[in-house]
C-alpha cells in the first residue's frame, strides 16, 4: 500500500535481489524469465519490489515435514523366505558372462 500518493514503490535491479537472496544476477533473471518468481518488468529491464523479493524468499522457503511416529507393534518372527534365485543345495552357481560391446559386436559383422 502506498502511503502517500505520490510516492512510488522503491525499484531494485537484479543484481541487488542476487545479493540478497545470495544468488547469481543470471539466476534471478532467468527465473524471472520463466516465471517462477515475480518480478516488475518496466520498458524490457526486469525489476523488483520490495513485495516481490518478500514473497521470492517465502516461494523459497522449506519448511520442515511432519513425519508421525511409528506406533508400538508385535513383531511375529517369521522363518526367512528363500529367494528363488539362490541356487538350490548342490547345485553349482550360474555364472555371470558380459555381454559383449555393440562396437565391437558390428565389427566382427563386418569383419566377416
Amino acid at each position: 500500500m502506498l502511503k502517500d500518493r505520490g510516492a512510488l514503490p522503491a525499484l531494485f535491479y537484479p543484481v541487488d535481489v542476487a545479493k540478497a537472496l545470495g544468488m547469481s544476477e543470471w539466476w534471478v533473471k532467468e527465473q524471472a524469465r520463466r516465471g517462477r518468481i515475480p518480478f516488475t518488468k518496466p520498458g524490457r529491464a526486469y525489476r523488483f519490489t520490495a513485495e516481490q523479493v518478500a514473497e521470492i524468499v517465502r516461494l523459497y522457503e522449506a519448511r520442515p515435514t511432519l513425519v508421525a511416529m511409528p506406533q508400538a507393534q508385535t513383531v511375529v518372527a517369521a522363518a526367512p523366505k528363500k529367494q528363488a534365485r539362490d541356487p538350490q543345495p548342490g547345485q553349482p552357481a550360474t555364472r555371470l558372462r558380459a555381454r559383449m560391446p555393440r562396437r565391437a559386436a558390428l565389427h566382427q559383422q563386418d569383419a566377416a
